[in-house]
């Protein structure tokens, strides 16, 4: 029996070719540095040039291959699996069936929007090392909803005319997907624009900005702009507060942009049992977590953040969205704390979001070794700045007093609390982190005890669920030992019940 085989579309080819030179930009840059950003003729030897023509090589060899990808790539479906061929002299097989997939992610770059294209990604339950099981680089919105509707047909039925259909009360429901959607979440302008200001996006736009300086130094006219600023410490102080101020203003509209591109119509939707985000300008994204593929759930307070009431909500999925990048996905990136319970407790029933309860803290005789060991570590910088650097380099004190601080803070951020079958770890480097997992999602549980813990038989805690190669990791150091106990053996009772279970 043939089956019909669809292929990519055209401007797959250039797609994949531009990926590459996403990977050849770093070089690009080194062999610009490298050659004092001249690339004239004049007084050159030919073999200055191997580089650059090696470096062309590579890319007409990037153009190439992307061009045979896309002749050779072909797709069909085919005793209930999605088959993926592609290949000129090395032939790749990929048979993919139908009930191991999880989830479509989709995304769509400038070039898909404008030839109304879309990239499809499909993750099975075997989806580990942050590679998509198939990837359709550019195809038609009808093909990829081909692929999804034809994949679907296995498990929620399909009537003589290939329309798919769900049973519920014994009559067949057509297009319940759609019916069972529920926007949970829209981020508005003002969430944008909080988002950026509160971000640590403004420190790297101007760490990008000295970068990019420091490489195009040499073309600015410096002596100039110190007679320049010479002329203007002339009109006094407050004339040179205004142009910093002017340079941050410059930063944070930069930020604002950035974040208003990379957020933009950001939306989270619950579809039966499954979690769509999308969101994006110029790339729309569109990320879908199956709820069964959800370990656990992290709410990030940055200082700023947690001033004003506000908060990140991250998933750690097994589901990998995008690539490695994508594990620990945003589900909100910004929302207010009053009003994040009702929506996490609509789409994870089976937690608690008690953010106030109770907390088992660390016990006093703890608090010292939050802050004592990286205080004499600063002993030797601060003694060697303040002779080298006198008497400036005293105010090197300062760095002391501020590993006090926090280390202070740390104590009383960290605890934990246990509420049935959910463990919630709360702990502080800068940002407040709150953990939640299931016990059933929790891979393994450690107890850690240095020498001078043992002495003062206090421990650290540290639980992780599967999330990406290395897994996502919850640390409360610093517990009673009698705490730290509790929680392993609050773990150890479930694992010697499924093991009798089994």
């Amino acid at each position: 029996m043939m089956y019909e085989k669809y292929r990519l579309h055209p401007i797959s080819a250039f797609i994949n070719f531009l990926k590459a030179l996403k990977e050849l930009l770093f070089p690009l840059i080194i062999l610009v540095i490298v050659n004092g950003f001249n690339f004239k003729a004049d007084g050159k030897e030919i073999w200055e040039y191997i580089p650059l023509f090696i470096f062309l090589l590579v890319v007409i060899f990037y153009l190439i291959s992307g061009i045979v990808k896309w002749f050779t790539f072909v797709y069909w479906f085919e005793d209930n699996e999605l088959r993926v061929e592609y290949g000129l002299f090395v032939k790749k097989k990929r048979y993919i069936p139908f009930d191991r997939i999880q989830s479509f992610n989709y995304k769509e770059s400038i070039f898909h929007r404008i030839f109304g294209l879309v990239e499809v990604t499909v993750e099975t339950a075997g989806s580990t090392n942050g590679r998509p099981e198939a990837e359709f680089t550019a195809i038609t919105r009808e093909a990829a909803a081909r692929i999804e509707r034809e994949t679907k047909k296995l498990n929620i039925g399909q009537d003589k005319d290939g329309e798919i259909n769900v049973e519920i009360g014994g009559a067949k429901v057509s297009d319940q997907l759609q019916e069972e959607a529920h926007v949970i979440h829209k981020m508005s302008a003002k969430d944008l624009l909080l988002l950026a200001t509160t971000s640590n996006s403004v420190g790297v736009v101007i760490a990008g900005v000295a970068a990019l300086f420091s490489q195009i130094a040499e073309y600015i006219p410096t002596d100039w702009i110190v007679e320049e600023i010479a002329a203007m410490i002339q009109f006094g102080f407050i004339f040179i507060m205004v142009i910093i101020f002017l340079a941050f203003l410059f930063a944070w509209i930069l930020s604002v942009m950035i974040t208003f591109i990379n957020y933009y119509d950001f939306t989270v939707v619950q579809e039966n049992d499954r979690i769509i985000i999308t969101r994006g300008l110029l790339e729309r994204k569109r990320i879908i977590i199956p709820n069964n593929r959800v370990q656990g759930i992290k709410i990030i307070e940055n200082p700023l953040r947690q001033f004003f009431r506000y908060a990140t909500v991250v998933v750690e999925s097994a589901s990998w969205g995008f690539g490695q990048g994508d594990t620990k996905i945003m589900l909100f990136p910004l929302i207010s704390k009053k009003e994040m319970s009702e929506p996490l407790q609509y789409l994870f029933p089976q937690f608690t979001f008690d953010l106030e309860g109770e907390f088992v803290r660390p016990p006093k005789k703890s608090r010292p070794h939050f802050y004592r060991v990286y205080i004499l570590s600063l002993i030797p910088i601060i003694g060697l700045s303040s002779y080298f650097f006198y008497p400036a380099g005293l105010l090197s004190i300062f760095l002391a007093l501020f590993v006090l601080i926090m280390g202070l803070w740390q104590y009383k951020t960290n605890g934990y609390l246990i509420s049935g079958n959910q463990l919630t770890l709360r702990y502080r480097v800068i940002s407040r982190v709150t953990f939640i997992a299931e016990k059933k999602r929790i891979q393994v549980i450690q107890k850690r005890q240095n020498f001078f813990q043992k002495r003062k038989k206090i421990a650290t805690v540290q639980a992780t669920v599967m999330s990406g190669l290395a897994g996502a990791t919850a640390r409360v150091p610093h517990l009673d030992e009698s705490d730290a106990d509790a929680i392993l053996s609050w773990f150890e009772r479930t694992r010697g019940i499924n093991k009798e279970s089994a």
